[in-house]
């Protein structure tokens, strides 16, 4: 039996980093921006939040999740969960 729990993971690493560009600098931005425009900076706020979706540490664990996906997998039997590296397809060619 394979578990699978919340998946914050990107299609691609390449799109998961610029979402983490676009979510981080969307709250430094918010707030560093506060003296030269204003409340008006904290627009950016919900821009970065979406981008990370929802917060900072969810970005990361999709980080985990996107550069291990395929690499790593989760089972569980008997009460007991493991995390073995899972079948290479790749072999033989």
């Amino acid at each position: 039996m394979t578990t699978t729990g919340p998946d914050f993971a990107s299609s691609s690493l390449p799109r998961h980093l610029v979402r983490g560009a676009i979510g981080f600098g969307g709250l430094i931005g918010s707030v560093a921006l506060i003296p030269a425009t204003g409340p008006v900076s904290l627009l950016l706020l919900p821009v970065g939040v979406l981008a990370l979706r929802g917060c900072p540490m969810c970005w990361a664990i999709g980080l985990i999740q996107t550069v291990s996906r395929g690499r790593l997998k989760r089972t569980c039997e008997d009460g007991q969960c493991r995390l073995a590296v899972a079948d290479e397809r790749r072999k033989g060619g």
